[in-house]
């Protein structure tokens, strides 16, 4: 992959690279990037056309001070108390910016599902079934590509729960 590659399908370098490491290296074709900032769920939804449950969200959180990824579809929020049973953690709150960045290699906004810069433990709730393809941040607000939701979660190393912030 040239640099000329990655530029033109938008995607960020370290993304770019997962992509080839994972064999995903045909995915380069499919990202689709958006003169303006796609950082929220209903801003990606509306560029690429989309129901917004078919957004996924990449958010990062601290358990106990130790990061955890978290994907959500685009139309619903996290039960943070979920999170910790989940976890069995004493503490679960949103991971700030700046370890958010440390922790992936991206900014808030831009954060793909995989690619990151460390490992982390992966949570990604079961509502991203509900759909033949969702789309993810290609490792910038600009970009997104597609993917059937079980391949993405594998490719994450995702384990399916049940986060969701319940609606009465």
């Amino acid at each position: 992959m040239t640099t000329t590659d990655t530029e033109e399908s938008g995607a960020h370098p370290r993304f770019a690279e997962a992509l080839e490491e994972l064999g995903l290296g045909e995915l380069h074709a499919r990202i689709r990037r958006f003169p303006d900032a796609t950082r929220t769920a209903e801003e990606a939804a509306a560029a690429i056309g989309c129901e917004l449950s078919q957004i996924c969200k990449s958010l990062i959180f601290a358990a106990d001070g130790v990061p955890v990824l978290v994907l959500m579809d685009g139309a619903s929020r996290v039960d943070v108390e979920r999170v910790r049973q989940e976890l069995g953690a004493e503490k679960v709150t949103r991971a700030k910016a700046n370890v958010v960045r440390e922790t992936t290699g991206y900014a808030i906004g831009g954060v793909p599902p995989f690619g990151h810069r460390s490992r982390t433990r992966v949570l990604a709730d079961r509502s991203l079934l509900g759909h033949d393809t969702v789309w993810a941040a290609a490792g910038n607000p600009h970009a997104v590509f597609p993917m059937d939701p079980r391949t993405l979660i594998a490719h994450a190393g995702g384990t399916f729960v049940d986060v969701r912030e319940q609606t009465v």
